[in-house]
């Protein structure tokens, strides 16, 4: 008797800590969704950069303004270009340091991706681990009942 009773507070447990890694696993997969967002927004930003700067001045382009449209413009000076640094600040820099402070956190952005997959790994690892743990004590505490 004492060894279901062991068993019963084992499967408690494994229950509570299965909600608490489904719900990490959750925050893990929203958060990979934003950083995949992310880089997707800086890899366009760095390819309409390496566009620019193979263009002369007053050279027409369609720019990319979001949801799949565009909009046709004239290149007034290649070399000056708005770059967003975060808070809602954004600073003029050459085209030179844009396509160094784009990409410098486009990979900033890939290794926390990577570090969040290898994450969400681990912790479907450990959610089959802990699952068949608890249907091998439940199977168990069935079969001691009958």
């Amino acid at each position: 008797m004492a060894t279901a009773n062991r068993d019963e507070e084992e499967v408690r447990k494994l229950n509570m800590q299965l909600r608490y890694f489904e719900q990490t696993a959750e925050t893990l997969q929203q958060r990979l969704g934003m950083l995949n967002a992310g880089i997707t927004d800086l890899s366009y930003a760095n390819m309409t950069l390496e566009s620019i700067e193979k263009e002369k001045e007053n050279a027409e382009m369609l720019v990319p303004i979001g949801g799949s449209s565009y909009i046709n413009v004239k290149l007034a000076d290649s070399n000056k270009v708005v770059v967003g640094m975060g808070a809602g600040v954004s600073v003029q820099k050459t085209l030179p340091e844009a396509k160094a402070a784009v990409k410098e956190r486009l990979e900033e952005l890939e290794k926390t991706r990577v570090q969040a997959q290898q994450q969400l790994s681990q912790i479907a690892e450990r959610i089959n681990q802990d699952r068949n743990r608890m249907e091998s004590l439940l199977t168990k505490l069935r079969e001691g009942t009958q």
